[in-house]
């Protein structure tokens, strides 16, 4: 056997044989018998006694153990254990009566006697038995074939037996008949005995063969024993007790002990399934070839046995006896008949076995898999024509070659481990297995040669292997592709989001774990939402493609680069095992850094150069670090570059988290102070700058803090800082937007019903407007439910953003106008889509913003612009209402300038509701500048009443509700929860109140 043919030779398996103790016992008493018997037992009183009686013991023992064996387990070969009962009992009766005369009566025993039949009865159900464990045949020439063999061999040996000695025994010599008889009748029935014992070693039952060879030997040793005793010169000098006795004892304890060889090995366990127990033990190979050459050689046996007993006549000058010469001739007519049914049973197997034969060759010839039959050795001896089509090599090519030199050599010692396994595994616990490696291909093939990834279905052959082979190349090439889709992005080909976590698990805990040095880089292109919306988002994915381009060029060797999603791309740097955080630092910028400059360079896409910027943060693998916490860390690196001005690199620094914890914690603590009620709503009241008139209020919210000291939610409500919309956040605005809107026509129309019909202004955002949750009807419905009438609402417009759509504000807001609300602008004069919206949209009020009001008086060109603001104004029929309002000086120059309203701390700040009704009760306040009648006038009435509410105290004794530091301006923070994008200017002097 070859080197590479050894992986087919299966591993030796270790016998699990049972105990030997039963063995040795039987051989112990067997030997005991026999030492006595050859020695006389000392005595002949007690040879006589052992003789007679200690055979009847054991073939009595012989009959009860086959009974309990055949009582304890059911199956086909019942019946044949209590035949042999049956048989080993009429042995013991007889040497029981063959006892009872010699040594009870002490007297010879009689011939013929009842001894002597009940010995004659022992041979029938011994055949029969024998018949019973024979293999049933199938057929009825079977039988007949079963018949002709017994007779042939029976038939020899009689001529034989006859020729030897029987011939004269039937000269009875002064004998009666009786005597005659029974002289003849031992040696027949032992005949057919040895006939059956040699027909049934050729034709036994596969299952319990340990137990039937037992019991064949059992019986054999008896029969020849029989044919010692039945000479005439043995048996006249034949005494109880002697050494033949020791074989007829040990074919009894054999007979005893068979049944139990079955039970003993677990072949015949109670409740076993026939199938399981009729199972084909592993026999060494070469013995059944052996024993099928005996079986087919016993005809001719027998003939030569039946031959040799005529020759013997012949050559003693005796003349042939007509017993010889008719047991001859039936002989030879058995074996003629027997062969003529063989020979018919040859053709038509013959016919069978060709039609088989070429239905599987066509099946396997026709069958687009190659099949191939491996020897033990490893050597090919069949190989099915699709090979041809298949490897690209003809199949008488194959044949004769070694498996292992057709395989890979990388995937060789994959295939001999499998093998091995499978020729080692139980055959009916894994009947097949199935290996794939890569196979040789010639030349045949298109392509040359190559290496084709085969899936192989391999079943067991004697001793070999059967392999049922097909190409599965594009099978493995299309799952290769689909891995490496599943693990890279399909616009760029750069390894995805999960393929650079994955990458990033094992830098940061695998071998490598201690490069404290290794970085990962979160990328972020600036500016690539417009190169979406100005030329397209074909140019937009070309622009991907040129920057993954780049970003692969530029990584070192080693290092990963990816894309996430979107713009976002992230690179992991890996690290050179420097402790030094200065080098490793300066290292990694330097990279990153050079990848921003490259990022950043113009693209060529569709004839034209687009430019945009890289923002990149970074992020060190420090101990203990998790892959998500690493990439989390450089995400925010990255915002926190776009937040300094974007185009940059940005390292990594722990007060970053903590900022993202504090946002946390404040979202937090806004969803408990929205759903727990902290929230209470003041109003501002609006002025108007001729006559000092409360005209109107702006609804402002606040948050009463656990001390009882009221605080803006403007801190907790600026979700745009990182770049990207944060919806959580963006979901509690519009919680607090709706309480808001609600709390405060629900206050106004109390008002009203109390007799301060004074319009309430609430600050709702154009995108908050246009929220599909705030229906068009639901205003309507909120007055309609309140009671409060349509034109006591001014709704604020405060986004100014130029990507709302026009067009769907203004349908909105003219069915508003339709229903009696009225709009105001807020803001005006701060964003550059102001003139578009006041322009377009059905406006009522112009809110001037503080920007603008704070450099009235000081800056000239501040002074010129509000003017030209105001006049405009003016001219389109507007009111105007000026925001921030805290110095008299300002109350004056916007009277001077022609605004109508003012809000701000020159007259109040933000009220609760028990002191705005005092304050709506006065009605009015004292205007810096008016004519002296006029001041005196208002004085008298507002002044006093002005001093008894007074302004909000300061800081230090804030601590009842509307009570807020002096300088804290009503305006500081924009009074709607969605005007948030534009924070607004704060006076020099104004003095900024933490949060809790």
């Amino acid at each position: 056997m070859t080197a590479s043919g050894a992986v087919l030779a299966p591993p030796a398996r270790p016998r699990s044989g049972a105990s030997s103790l039963p063995q040795i016992l039987l051989a112990v008493v067997c030997g005991g018998y026999a030492t006595g018997a050859a020695f006389g037992w000392g005595s002949e009183k007690l040879a006589l006694i052992m003789g007679d009686f200690g055979l009847s013991a054991a073939a009595l023992a012989a009959a009860v153990s086959c009974v309990l064996y055949a009582r304890r387990h059911h199956s086909r070969f019942r019946p044949a254990w209590l035949l042999f009962a049956a048989s080993s009992a009429m042995a013991g009766i007889g040497n029981g009566v063959w006892g009872w005369y010699e040594v009870v009566l002490e007297a010879p025993v009689p011939s013929p006697s009842v001894a002597d039949f009940c010995f004659l009865l022992f041979a029938p159900p011994a055949i029969v038995g024998l018949l019973v464990l024979a293999k049933r045949p199938v057929t009825r020439a079977g039988w007949v074939c079963l018949g002709l063999d017994a007779w042939l061999i029976g038939g020899s040996l009689l001529t034989l037996s006859w020729s030897l000695a029987l011939a004269h025994t039937t000269h009875f010599q002064g004998r009666t008949v009786a005597q005659g008889a029974l002289s003849l009748a031992y040696p027949l029935l032992d005949i057919v005995l040895v006939s059956m014992v040699l027909a049934l070693h050729f034709r036994r039952s596969s299952a319990n063969r340990s137990a039937i060879n037992t019991a064949i030997a059992a019986l054999a040793l008896t029969v020849l024993c029989d044919a010692l005793f039945t000479s005439p010169l043995l048996r006249e000098h034949y005494r109880s007790g002697q050494i033949l006795d020791a074989g007829w004892f040990a074919g009894s304890m054999l007979l005893a002990y068979a049944p139990w060889v079955a039970a003993r090995s677990g072949a015949d366990t109670p409740g076993e399934d026939f199938t399981r127990a009729t199972r084909r033990s592993a026999v060494p190979p070469g013995s059944r070839p052996i024993a099928g050459s005996l079986a087919a050689l016993t005809p001719y046996l027998a003939a030569a046995v039946c031959t040799l007993g005529i020759l013997l006549n012949v050559l003693d000058g005796r003349r042939i006896d007509h017993v010889v010469l008719f047991t001859g001739c039936t002989v030879v007519l058995a074996l003629v008949v027997r062969q003529g049914i063989m020979l018919v049973d040859n053709i038509t197997l013959t016919r069978e076995l060709a039609q088989k034969e070429n239905h599987f060759r066509s099946l396997v010839q026709g069958s687009s898999d190659v099949i191939m039959i491996a020897a033990p050795t490893g050597i090919l001896r069949y190989v099915s024509p699709a090979a041809s089509g298949v490897y690209g090599r003809d199949a008488e090519d194959l044949v004769g070659s070694e498996l292992a030199s057709l395989i890979h050599p990388e995937d060789l010692g994959r295939v001999v481990h499998e093998v091995r396994r499978f020729l080692a595994a139980d055959p009916e616990a894994e009947p097949t297995t199935r290996i794939e490696c890569r196979f040789r291909a010639g030349g045949g093939r298109p392509g040359g040669e190559q290496w084709l990834n085969v899936e192989s279905t391999v079943n067991r052959h004697e001793g070999g292997l059967i392999f049922n082979s097909r190409d599965v190349t594009e099978r493995v090439r299309l799952q290769a592709q689909l891995q490496h889709n599943a693990s890279h992005d399909a616009l760029t080909d750069l390894p995805n989001r999960a393929l650079f976590t994955e990458r990033v698990s094992q830098a940061v805990s695998g071998r490598r774990s201690s490069d404290h040095d290794t970085a990962v880089l979160y990328i972020d292109l600036d500016g690539f939402k417009q190169v979406n919306d100005t030329i397209g988002h074909q140019a937009g994915d070309e622009l991907l493609i040129q920057a993954a381009r780049r970003l692969a060029e530029s990584v070192r060797a080693g290092d990963i680069a990816a894309r996430l999603g979107g713009d976002e791309f992230a690179a992991l740097i890996m690290g050179d095992g420097s402790r030094d955080l200065t080098s490793r630092e300066f290292r990694v910028h330097e990279i990153a850094d050079r990848l921003r400059i490259r990022l950043s360079e113009p693209y060529r896409i569709d004839g034209q150069d687009v430019r945009v910027a890289a923002s990149i943060g970074v992020a060190f693998a420090e101990p203990g670090v998790t892959p998500a916490t690493l990439m989390r860390n450089a995400d925010l690196a990255m915002y926190r570059a776009k937040q300094a001005g974007k185009g940059r690199v940005e390292m990594y620094a722990p007060q970053m988290q903590a900022d993202v914890v504090r946002r946390s914690e404040l979202a937090t603590k806004l969803r408990t102070a929205l759903h727990d009620g902290e929230f209470a709503l003041l109003h501002q009241p609006v002025v108007e700058l001729s006559s000092g008139r409360i005209t109107a209020v702006a609804a402002q919210a606040r948050w009463r803090s656990a001390q009882g000291i009221l605080f803006t939610p403007a801190e907790f409500l600026r979700v745009g800082e990182r770049g990207r919309p944060a919806t959580e956040e963006g979901e509690r605005t519009a919680e607090l937007g709706r309480w808001q809107l609600e709390e405060a026509v629900e206050q106004a129309a109390r008002r009203h019903r109390a007799g301060h019909p004074v319009s309430v202004a609430v600050r709702l955002s154009a995108r908050r407007l246009l929220d599909r949750k705030l229906p068009p009807r639901s205003i309507e419905t909120l007055l309609a439910r309140h009671g409060l009438p349509s034109g006591a609402l001014l709704l604020e417009l405060s986004d100014s953003d130029p990507r709302i759509p026009l067009d769907e504000l203004e349908r909105r807001l003219a069915a508003l106008r339709r229903l009696g609300v009225r709009i105001a602008l807020d803001g005006f004069g701060s964003g550059y889509a102001a003139i578009s919206a006041l322009r377009r949209l059905p406006i009522d009020v112009l809110r001037l913003d503080r920007g603008l009001v704070d450099g009235v008086v000081e800056s000239a060109r501040l002074h010129k612009i509000t003017a030209g603001l105001l006049r405009i104004a003016g001219d389109l029929g507007l009111q105007s209402v000026a925001d921030g309002v805290d110095r008299p000086e300002q109350v004056t120059a916007l009277r001077a300038m022609g605004c109508t309203h003012g809000q701000g701390m020159a007259f109040s700040g933000p009220l609760d509701e028990h002191r705005l009704r005092r304050a709506l009760t006065i009605g009015a306040y004292p205007v810096p500048g008016l004519l002296p009648e006029s001041r005196e006038m208002v004085l008298s009435s507002a002044v006093p009443a002005a001093r008894r509410a007074g302004p909000p105290r300061e800081a230090g004794g804030a601590g009842r509700l509307g009570e807020l530091p002096r300088r804290l301006g009503a305006s500081e923070v924009p009074a709607g929860p969605d005007a948030i994008s534009h924070p607004p200017l704060r006076s020099n002097s104004e003095t900024s109140v933490p949060p809790t």
